[in-house]
């Protein structure tokens, strides 16, 4: 993969983050979910860089992720094929011949009947190719992008557990991988938000995960012990997306506070 193509280009710029930060693969594979191997051929364009792998450089290393994600999303476009261009059906050579005679009226209204029929079995065979790939988009991207995902295996390498998981990014620490996470608690303020607490037994903590934010917005979670994390929509590649507070130290919902805080609006507050 050449640093002409837009993965080349994101490996690019990920091996620069990695070389400014000081951070050895090594430390990158003990301190994220993704082994010393992955990252190796992940910042030498070797492996398509999965989104949750460039998020977790990014809050490791402290940089702000717009710039990263918005080549991932190019990247990913080319990965999976989308961004190539459809070229023209070939036009078939027609070999050289006698000029057909004229073809009896009854004789071509059969015909047009005929073609009308492959017409339209052509167009329902078209009107399902189009709904299998809005279902893929739905669900997750085509079969090559669903195909690179299902490689990543659920993270056991954690980089926290418990007080040393305090204030860091659950997806940093590999805390929020697939398999991992349990949802203690969902509360649907007004707007359309929603806040998940979530909770990672390998790492003895928990998070809030919120949902349907918007610029401006901010979300607090408070635990007993005076500790509070929060996490705020800053700018539009915010809007919409999943948003995780920092981690605090725990294992349970019990006098867990959170509260969304809307510009212009009263505080809403949920126990637990």
């Amino acid at each position: 993969m050449t640093a002409s193509t837009a993965g080349g280009q994101l490996a690019e710029e990920l091996r620069g983050i990695r070389e400014r930060s000081g951070l050895s693969l090594a430390a990158l594979a003990a301190r994220t979910p993704y082994s010393k191997s992955s990252w190796e051929r992940y910042l030498n364009g070797k492996k398509p860089a999965p989104r949750p792998a460039v998020e977790a450089l990014c809050a490791l290393t402290g940089t702000p992720p717009g710039r990263l994600l918005a080549f991932w999303e190019l990247a990913d476009a080319e990965w999976s094929g989308r961004a190539r261009p459809v070229s023209a059906p070939r036009q078939p050579e027609v070999p050289d011949r006698p000029v057909p005679s004229p073809v009896p009226p009854a004789a071509a209204a059969r015909a047009g009947v005929r073609w009308r029929a492959v017409a339209a079995a052509v167009a329902a065979v078209a009107g399902a190719a189009a709904a299998c790939l809005a279902v893929l988009a739905f669900t997750g991207g085509s079969p090559d992008e669903q195909a690179r995902t299902g490689t990543e295996p659920p993270v056991r390498n954690v980089g926290c557990r418990g007080d040393s998981c305090e204030g860091k990014s659950p997806v940093a620490m590999g805390c929020g991988a697939a398999g991992m996470i349990t949802t203690l608690a969902t509360h649907t303020p007004s707007g359309g938000r929603r806040l998940e607490l979530r909770h990672a037994e390998l790492c003895h903590a928990v998070w809030v995960r919120a949902t349907g934010l918007v610029p401006g917005d901010r979300v607090e979670l408070s635990l007993p012990a005076g500790r509070t994390q929060s996490v705020t929509a800053e700018g539009s590649l915010d809007a919409g997306r999943y948003l995780a507070t920092p981690m605090a130290s725990g294992d349970n919902r019990t006098s867990t506070r959170i509260c969304l805080d809307v510009p212009g609006r009263r505080r809403e507050c949920f126990t637990g």
